[in-house]
């Protein structure tokens, strides 16, 4: 075997290895640990976003054709963007009982998401990309009431079926290095958030870091713009 198939194999290993923070995110909804529920799930957008790059840098579908990577990264994501963190919403209690039923229309929406097959172009999203984690991490820290919650829920989930072009930061060519300088700053302060979600400044702090997902749809909105433009070109 040479070197590229180990090197091929080695990225699938490590996108697998996803599975461990999702297990450990499990063990915390038992629990009750909601920090280390938000410290899993953070693990696993790490991984999840770094296995890509190298997949594509090593670029495994040429060397592993008859693996499907891509398939794996779905499966696990579905997991620990969807399954567990709308599970959360009802084993924190931030739906009640008498609305717990509701965490099944992301998880619904979801899975016709994940099921199309342009889900993905080569550089965007169609369609709201999923990010349940994201939204349980702000659910978590400001506690917003089952209406206001309930109501995110069906507008963001109703985005899901919407083919609107979202960006993917590390492999939009439009302003993509601003993209993923933004996305990296964010991901370390959501995972300062994930481990101090229970602190005094920790709703300040959230809301500064709602500047990323404001900035994230605004530039998708435009992203759309250029896209359509081009495909009537």
């Amino acid at each position: 075997m040479n070197i590229k198939k180990i090197l091929a194999m080695g990225v699938h290993v490590y996108t697998s290895l996803g599975v461990v923070p999702a297990f450990v995110a499990s063990l915390c909804l038992f629990s009750g640990n909601g920090r280390g529920f938000l410290l899993s799930l953070w693990v696993a957008v790490i991984i999840d976003a770094t296995d890509g790059v190298l997949a594509r840098r090593l670029q495994v579908k040429e060397v592993l054709p008859g693996f499907d990577g891509g398939r794996l990264d779905d499966i696990i994501d579905y997991v620990t963007y969807v399954f567990l963190p709308c599970l959360a919403l009802v084993r924190f209690e931030f739906l009640p009982q008498a609305l717990a039923w509701w965490a099944l229309v992301p998880m619904l929406a979801s899975t016709y998401g994940f099921s199309q097959g342009d889900a993905k172009t080569e550089e965007s999203f169609v369609g709201f990309p999923s990010y349940w984690n994201v939204f349980f991490l702000y659910a978590y820290v400001f506690s917003p009431a089952p209406a206001v919650l309930v109501g995110f829920l069906c507008v963001l989930s109703i985005l899901i079926f919407i083919p609107l072009h979202y960006i993917y930061p590390s492999r939009t060519l439009w302003l993509r290095k601003t993209n993923v300088t933004l996305a990296f700053f964010y991901g370390i302060s959501t995972g300062i958030l994930c481990l101090f979600s229970e602190a005094p400044w920790a709703e300040p702090f959230a809301l500064a870091t709602l500047a990323y997902p404001v900035y994230y749809g605004t530039v998708s909105l435009l992203f759309q713009h250029r896209f359509r433009k081009q495909q009537l070109l």
